[in-house]
């Protein structure tokens, strides 16, 4: 658990759906998304990483995701437009007036960072973790898993992947129907716009996580992009502390 406050605070995004955001520490801004199923809390705070960011020097803003955490989680079909995620996360840079921050997610939270810089956000330095390259051009590959488990959730066997997921969801305290409306929203990036991306950006992986593609080959494609491993797989890489030990030095360099 962090040492340093954090203070929650909410805003109506574009459409006046209310969101959450949760700030720590002073400083630069740097914005970080969490992944999908998770919350800023479970995926930034729980582990110390926003802790590690903020010693640095930073103001760590981390916004809970439309349909996740305390954020509003709508049912309706109209509350969730293609890249939703994309226009709060822009609606979440004009309320708060960042010029010069920095950005990056985890997972659902990567994805998104990259469907922000493709519609016009600039930030300095970008943080892309639990996302491959094809996980960004073909986003409807993954939704197709996450779709299986919550409309069946209650039937799968202990111990199997989706057993896992569904236990994550309950730690969560998921909403699954706004989080099936969630996988409606999702919106391939062409391989052009990921090139396109000219920050210095770190491509962050579990060594074991490959749930998205390959890290390595969307760390290739990037003009700057650079590859860091951290112990771990998809849902276990999250927990470990050198994955915010490699985002604070990342940041900070």
């Amino acid at each position: 658990m962090a040492n340093i406050p954090t203070e929650t605070h909410h805003f109506n995004s574009f459409d006046g759906t209310k969101l959450a955001w949760h700030e720590m520490g002073e400083g630069r801004p740097v914005v970080l998304i969490h992944g999908y199923f998770s919350t800023a809390f479970v995926n930034w705070i729980r582990y110390g990483h926003a802790e590690k960011v903020a010693e640095q020097g930073f103001r760590v803003i981390m916004p809970d995701l439309r349909g996740h955490g305390q954020s509003a989680r709508p049912h309706d079909a109209a509350s969730y437009p293609a890249d939703v995620l994309m226009r709060d996360g822009l609606a979440l840079i004009e309320h708060l007036g960042l010029g010069d921050y920095d950005m990056g997610g985890y997972s659902l939270g990567g994805r998104t960072t990259v469907r922000m810089l493709a519609n016009g956000a600039s930030p300095r330095r970008v943080v892309i973790s639990g996302m491959g390259l094809r996980g960004l051009t073909d986003t409807q590959g993954r939704g197709g898993y996450f779709r299986r488990v919550l409309t069946n959730l209650g039937s799968f066997e202990r111990g199997t992947p989706e057993w896992l997921t569904e236990a994550f969801l309950k730690t969560t305290e998921g909403d699954a129907e706004a989080l099936l409306r969630i996988l409606d929203t999702f919106v391939d990036t062409p391989r052009e716009d990921v090139a396109a991306i000219a920050q210095p950006t770190l491509v962050l992986s579990g060594v074991e996580d490959e749930d998205n593609g390959p890290a390595g080959e969307l760390a290739d494609l990037l003009p700057a992009g650079t590859l860091v491993e951290v112990p771990g797989n998809h849902m276990s890489a999250v927990t470990r502390p050198e994955l915010g030990r490699a985002i604070a030095a990342f940041l900070a360099a």
